[in-house]
């Protein structure tokens, strides 16, 4: 006799994993708000760098004494970090002059988060300013991420391990980015870039 066929049962969402998530949006907003580095804030809070990264990304859950590190390295306690923030609405609109969207901004380049911060980590979308001679180096990100970016003004060095080559307005470029890349502003003007970085 042919044993039953049983259905599989649907995932559900628990309370634990939606505050989990609204966690890692918060922890990503407040270092944004910061305009810290994920280096800076290792440094601030002896996490490492690669732990924050995972928790941001909403592949770790923090223990008690690590959000306790976090919490106290944006003078803040733990029951504010862990405060559940307001819900958003469906439709999620990043303002022009939201400062909590700038990722970086020196004598070198601003770097401003296009894509929600709580967005679930496959896919992050920045408008990149180079500077004249600016440049914006990045160490290897996580094994298989991709970059992919579009000229909206200027001419830039683009550069992936070994290989590099030149884009203007117009142009678009994709490249590996889990090995060191970079980007040069080699114009007599200000470089504006659309940068996707695709993880897999």
């Amino acid at each position: 006799m042919p044993a039953a066929k049983t259905t599989p049962k649907p995932k559900v969402t628990t309370p634990a994993d939606a505050d989990a998530g609204l966690l890692c949006e918060k922890l990503r907003r407040l270092r944004a708000g910061q305009g810290w580095s994920l280096e800076a804030l290792s440094m601030s809070s002896g996490v490492s760098r690669s732990m924050l990264s995972q928790i941001e990304r909403g592949r770790a859950n923090p223990t008690l004494a690590v959000a306790v590190r976090i919490a106290r390295a944006y003078g803040l306690s733990l029951a504010e970090l862990v405060e559940e923030p307001v819900r958003k609405p469906g439709i999620q609109v990043i303002r022009a002059d939201d400062r909590a969207h700038v990722f970086r901004s020196d004598k070198q380049c601003q770097i401003r988060t296009l894509s929600p911060l709580n967005l679930e980590k496959d896919v992050e979308f920045y408008e990149v300013v180079l500077k004249q001679k600016g440049e914006l180096r990045s160490a290897s990100h996580f094994s298989g991420a991709r970059e992919f970016l579009t000229m909206e003004k200027g001419k830039v060095r683009v550069e992936s391990g070994n290989d590099q080559c030149e884009v203007g307005a117009g142009d678009s470029a994709s490249y590996r980015a889990d090995i060191d890349h970079s980007l040069t502003n080699i114009g007599k003007s200000e470089a504006v870039i659309f940068l996707v970085v695709i993880y897999k």
